[in-house]
């Protein structure tokens, strides 16, 4: 009988080999961590305090830590992991052997689902980031956050994030206000005489996984910082690769349709603007929820929890009743990408783990349908019951958009990182 206590998987082999090394902070359910490791970077060591999140990392990829046992020692290498408060874990051993410090730092001060109490909640630990900064030296930064993090009213906390990143050896001292640190920061940072390995040149960008590939809307800060010795101020983000135009005309046309074998009964044609014609003729077409549901190996109808795994082909592919629609809570279409996959047990609200199914009907997404939204491979095992499922799902980074990202770093960091890798 194979149940979900089967054996760890084995990393699949990365596209390219070893490039450098990695710190993956706030690794919750692996999405950044995957790409990272895809794109050549061996993690000496993750962090991680969410019990059922290290369960699925442990499951997966990642061992215990242990400071004295040789670890990490190749890019296929399980994972060392630390489970517990980022804020007991010392740094300082990794020092000047850390190439990018990687992670989606938690979400919650910034979310717009949340409390909004930014800079004094908790749960901000932009701080913890710089610290591991200072004590490792990396030569790239890459974080990740949700979009709440531009709201207009905290403005001057998120210019104040920058610029402790631009500047991270400007410790802010005991008792010391933001603000008057802030003012520290802008001071030391109109000055041209600082080490240059002591300062990064840093940008965010705003970007929508789903013109990047992913079957989701899903709108998410990346921060992007460079140690100002490499000399890659003025970094770009890659530009989008797949828009709304190219799907809106393969629809127009019937491409879509044909591709699906959609039936002409549950079929549309939308009108196209001038823009959408324009976005079609440079970018792939974004990819929809039918699109992540029917891809090879296709997913099909879930069945019932009960059943023993060996009767179903896909882990965590079992049905959840009592799917609702009312206003402001609609389900999903399938020939659209997904809505933002949230950190909640049924996505509430905003019904973004219901579908419509092609005879109208609804039901919720199964816990690997989501899974396959935020663009997880088939074999990643996911911890816990399903609410704790559905919630590493929603705080996690989707792995193509991780590659994105990962790779875009990889390329500016090879010429800094080839005579140390080969020795």
């Amino acid at each position: 009988m194979f149940t979900e206590s089967a054996e760890q998987m084995t990393l699949p082999l990365p596209s390219q080999p070893e490039l450098g090394t990695s710190v993956e902070l706030f690794t919750g359910g692996g999405g950044l961590a995957l790409a990272m490791h895809d794109a050549g970077f061996r993690h000496l060591i993750a962090v991680e305090s969410d019990r059922r999140a290290c369960e699925t990392l442990r499951t997966n990829v990642a061992e215990s830590f242990d400071p004295d046992t040789l670890q990490a020692e190749a890019l296929n290498s399980e994972w060392p992991l630390i489970e517990g408060d980022i804020r007991a874990v010392d740094f300082k051993r990794w020092g000047g052997e850390v190439d990018v410090v990687a992670g989606g730092v938690p979400c919650q001060p910034w979310s717009l689902g949340g409390a909004h109490k930014g800079y004094e909640d908790d749960r901000n630990l932009w701080p913890e980031l710089f610290r591991v900064v200072r004590e490792t030296r990396p030569r790239a930064v890459v974080a990740e956050n949700v979009k709440g993090l531009l709201r207009p009213s905290f403005k001057p906390y998120y210019d104040y994030i920058l610029n402790e990143l631009r500047a991270p050896f400007e410790e802010r001292v005991d008792g010391e206000d933001w603000r008057d640190h802030d003012k520290r920061l802008r001071k030391a940072l109109a000055k041209d005489n600082a080490d240059p390995t002591e300062r990064y040149d840093v940008a965010h960008f705003l970007v929508n996984a789903a013109d990047y590939g992913v079957p989701q809307i899903r709108w998410r800060v990346f921060v992007i910082a460079f140690r100002r010795d490499l000399g890659l101020e003025g970094w770009q983000f890659p530009k989008p690769t797949h828009s709304e135009g190219a799907l809106l005309r393969a629809q127009s046309n019937g491409a879509y349709w044909d591709e699906h074998k959609v039936f002409k009964k549950n079929r549309y044609f939308p009108e196209l603007s001038s823009r959408n014609l324009e976005e079609a003729e440079s970018t792939h077409r974004w990819r929809t929820l039918r699109d992540a549901l029917t891809k090879d190996p296709k997913l099909g109808e879930p069945v019932h929890e009960k059943i023993e795994h060996e009767d179903n082909k896909f882990w965590h592919h079992y049905a959840w009743p009592g799917a609702r629609e009312y206003p402001g809570h609609t389900p999903n279409l399938l020939d659209r990408p997904a809505k933002t996959i949230k950190a909640g047990v049924h996505g509430v609200p905003g019904g973004e783990t219901v579908l419509r199914k092609p005879d109208g009907s609804i039901r919720y997404m199964t816990v690997r349908e989501a899974a396959r939204v935020m663009t997880f491979p088939d074999d990643w095992k996911i911890a816990g019951p399903r609410g704790e499922k559905m919630r590493q799902l929603g705080n996690a980074v989707p792995v193509e958009l991780g590659h994105v990202a990962a790779n875009a770093v990889a390329e500016a960091l090879k010429p800094h990182l080839r005579s140390r890798v080969a020795s």
